[in-house]
């Protein structure tokens, strides 16, 4: 006696062996498009500015919303990465107190398709005169219709510079 497969189910089978069989690598993929949004340095190097004139407001929330809601920030003066809008609100809300402002000494932009780099040294001068340089790195990502920040490093700088 010998076991036949039913013709109904011979196709479907064979096809599910055939799958088995398969190398991984053969799998279907799914194919990705993207639109690139055109940009320049000059695009990219606004975006500080923007970010500046919200520190300027001295109102953490149009700060934080400078950030991509999936982003981090590891700022200066805190050891805590801040890695949900909460957490961004509270560093602000602390450190607005000291009425900061930068401005760009020295910076490389990098522009990516959707993503730009800008990463350099700035210095910050406080409401009450006294000023900080550091070294930073801002990431954006473009979603679409604005830059946000993804991620923004932003380090005291370790060596004393020269008076």
């Amino acid at each position: 006696m010998t076991n036949r497969i039913p013709a109904s189910l011979a196709l479907p089978a064979l096809a599910l062996l055939a799958l088995a069989a398969a190398p991984a690598h053969a799998k279907k993929t799914k194919t990705h498009t993207e639109t690139c949004h055109a940009s320049s340095e000059a695009e990219v190097a606004r975006q500080f500015d923007r970010w500046n004139a919200s520190l300027a407001t001295l109102d953490p929330d149009k700060v934080v919303a400078r950030y991509a809601p999936v982003s981090i920030l590891l700022p200066t003066v805190s050891n805590t990465p801040r890695t949900t809008p909460e957490l961004r609100k509270d560093y602000f809300t602390m450190f607005l107190q000291k009425k900061p402002q930068g401005v760009i000494d020295s910076r490389q932009i990098q522009i990516g398709c959707n993503s730009a780099i800008d990463a350099g040294i700035y210095t910050f001068t406080f409401g009450d005169g006294s000023k900080v340089q550091a070294r930073y790195t801002f990431t954006y990502g473009w979603n679409g219709k604005d830059w946000l920040i993804t991620s923004h490093h932003s380090s005291a700088m370790p060596e004393q510079q020269a008076k």
